[in-house]
């Protein structure tokens, strides 16, 4: 039986992480229209599991890797703004963050000095600032 689906399964284009996705959308769609008693996301469940086996079954290998590039995109820029922000979280608990006055470059400033003499290291302008 294994022999025979993998026969089957040559040339076409399998599980991806788009298909990963799917499949746990797809169900957990289901089971929360299981919940609220909806018909529609019943449908809708049912329309993302059919349209991830037909991905998963697909022989054309060359455009279902393409939509699997484009969601990997996507997925990286959506992460990699709650990165970005826990990283800037991090670094607003240790340091302040000024622009110079006169050519607006930003410098990085520790918290808790007190009133601070701030030197510019592109343009040397000075002022003082609450650290």
């Amino acid at each position: 039986m294994r022999d025979k689906f993998r026969q089957f399964m040559v040339g076409r284009y399998g599980i991806d992480n788009l298909g990963q996705f799917m499949i746990w959308a797809g169900i957990i769609a289901l089971l929360l229209s299981n919940v609220i008693r909806s018909s529609l996301l019943s449908a809708i469940s049912v329309f993302i599991l059919i349209v991830c086996y037909v991905r998963m079954f697909s022989r054309n290998v060359g455009k279902r890797y393409a939509e699997n590039q484009k969601f990997l995109v996507i997925k990286s820029r959506f992460l990699g703004f709650f990165k970005m922000d826990k990283a800037t979280r991090e670094r607003n608990k240790k340091y302040h963050i000024y622009r110079c006055p006169t050519c607006k470059q930003k410098i990085r400033v520790p918290k808790g000095k007190g009133k601070i003499c701030i030197t510019c290291p592109k343009c040397h302008a000075e002022f003082i600032r609450k650290s």
